[in-house]
């Protein structure tokens, strides 16, 4: 991992959780020891004046999780460049968010993407449409970092002569603190202002720039706060792919 540039911190946790596996942790979290959120704060209840809004925006940085392809849909590139409607994907629509957004608080309001080395360069040549996303001293994404495949049989690493890069998979959602700090891309923010960062995967279109919930977070002084909707017992998912057209899950 070192030889191959992957930054200290990223280094640090996949040795820890090396040594939990090695040590036969599973990571399983049995049900019997959690119990579902029934009664968590509601957005329509919370009291924040705008100018509490506005200054909680103001330090405010929107990240989206990018690492993901989509292949289960017929897609070999970021799933963010999947259409969603009306010749729009979820970079185009994320994009559009965030410029709205900063017009309407006056906010800097950065857009920030964790990319992963198979989603980084079709994704920045996509965003060049939106040149205006840039915020001055802030790039538009940082990597996930990559970790080694391993076998199941003795815990090595694999070893693949005819592709490297199918010895290494990036770790998931988790290394958004490791890559933030071993990118400087934490140091950046904080030296710009930053405070809080409202964080989502890039598919979901619902965890959109919103200065009430900015503010609610700030008053909270919480450290983090996950967001819950209420869904149905079923759902649908309706994606189109680029060779099968629409279809649903």
């Amino acid at each position: 991992m070192i030889a191959a540039g992957v930054s200290a911190p990223a280094i640090e946790v996949f040795s820890r959780f090396y040594e939990l596996l090695g040590s036969g942790a599973t990571g399983v979290i049995a049900e019997d020891t959690i119990a579902p959120l029934l009664d968590p704060p509601m957005l329509s209840d919370v009291d924040i004046t705008d100018a509490e809004a506005r200054e909680a925006i103001g330090k405010t940085v929107i990240i989206k999780l990018n690492g993901g392809l989509g292949t289960s849909m017929g897609l070999d590139k970021a799933k963010t460049l999947l259409n969603v409607r009306d010749g729009s994907n979820f970079l185009d629509l994320i994009a559009r968010q965030v410029l709205a957004a900063r017009e309407r608080y006056d906010a800097r309001l950065p857009l920030l993407l964790m990319n992963s080395f198979r989603t980084e360069a079709d994704t920045l040549e996509y965003l060049a449409k939106y040149p205006e996303l840039a915020v001055e001293g802030l790039p538009l994404s940082f990597m996930q970092n990559q970790e080694p495949k391993l076998r199941a049989d003795d815990l090595t690493p694999v070893e693949w002569p005819a592709d490297p890069s199918l010895e290494w998979c990036p770790p998931g959602h988790g290394d958004l603190y490791p890559a933030l700090e071993g990118s400087g891309v934490l140091d950046q923010l904080i030296e710009h202002g930053f405070r809080y960062a409202c964080v989502s995967n890039g598919d979901n279109l619902g965890a959109c720039p919103n200065a009430t919930i900015a503010g609610w977070f700030a008053q909270s002084g919480a450290r983090t706060r996950p967001s819950c909707a209420a869904a149905p017992s079923t759902t649908r998912r309706v994606v189109t792919s680029p060779s099968a057209g629409p279809t649903t899950s």
